[in-house]
């Protein structure tokens, strides 16, 4: 039967950490602030929105939203972004998506200021990861290793499969998972035989956003599985990537869903913008 992996209590053990090292800034007259700019009345992004918000208030880091209304043009979210790229109270700096169909995304990302990009969504901080050097790692990814190692969970040597392939979590996380001298393998919706590659992982991260996708038969016995999916059921109720039920009894950890790694996305994000606050940050 598998060990949980709780996000909940590993989040809060973590905000605790963090609320330390914000008092410990505060003496130094330093308050760390997170700005998020919310374009449009995407019901989803106003939930993560107001999560991140109440984070920022648990550990002391100051908040802003700027909640944009979705007819804002291109033009003005950018000239936004410059103004706050300019601002010393703005260390973090992120834009919720999904943005409205008229604006480019990849535009606004590329946009922001790396050193304020604490969602690590940069091209230039994930090309960063990719050689190995300091930078903002994404946060879902990095969130989903405190996990691993809070957990002690075997990491080197062992044989790890991504299920997606997003640039945002899939991608990165394969480079967090080779960095940490894993075996990995990068599947998707089109990998043949997806099972099978499943089948002899140690560490399974699903991320692929297909409910219950991978089932509990094809986890080895003794896996860590980290399901990173969150879907809405017709009945309402959220599920992960990953056949819970299926999978608990085979596996050796697992990450609930709701409960899992939701809340260390958010607690890396904190990390991230605490950092980018620091007189000293290592991913210059």
């Amino acid at each position: 039967m598998a060990i949980l992996l709780d996000g909940k209590v590993l989040a809060a053990r973590k905000e605790a950490a963090l609320a330390e090292r914000v008092a410990a800034l505060a003496l130094r007259g330093i308050t760390p602030g997170l700005t998020v700019i919310l374009v449009g009345d995407d019901p989803a992004s106003h939930v993560y929105v107001r999560n991140k918000e109440r984070a920022c208030g648990r550990v002391g880091i100051a908040s802003q939203v700027l909640r944009l209304p979705a007819g804002t043009s291109e033009a003005d979210l950018l000239a936004t972004i410059d103004r706050l790229n300019r601002d010393p109270a703005v260390h973090g700096l992120l834009v919720q998506v999904p943005l409205p169909r008229h604006i480019d995304e990849t535009r606004v990302i590329e946009a922001i200021d790396r050193h304020k990009d604490v969602d690590g969504f940069h091209p230039e901080n994930l090309g960063r990861l990719v050689a190995g050097l300091p930078t903002f790692p994404s946060c879902t990814p990095a969130g989903v290793m405190e996990m691993l190692r809070a957990w002690a969970v075997p990491i080197e040597g062992r044989n790890a499969v991504v299920v997606g392939r997003s640039e945002n979590v899939g991608k990165p996380m394969a480079l967090m998972l080779l960095a940490a001298n894993a075996t990995v393998t990068m599947c998707h919706s089109r990998t043949r035989d997806l099972a099978a590659e499943v089948a002899r992982a140690d560490i399974v991260v699903a991320a692929v956003g297909r409910a219950r996708m991978i089932r509990g038969e094809w986890i080895k016995e003794g896996a860590a599985v980290v399901d990173v999916g969150m879907n809405r059921l017709p009945d309402g109720k959220l599920c992960g990537d990953v056949d819970f039920e299926g999978a608990f009894p085979r596996a050796g950890w697992i990450s609930p869903v709701p409960g899992g790694v939701g809340l260390m996305t958010v607690t890396m994000l904190l990390e991230n913008t605490l950092r980018a606050a620091s007189p000293v940050v290592d991913c210059a």
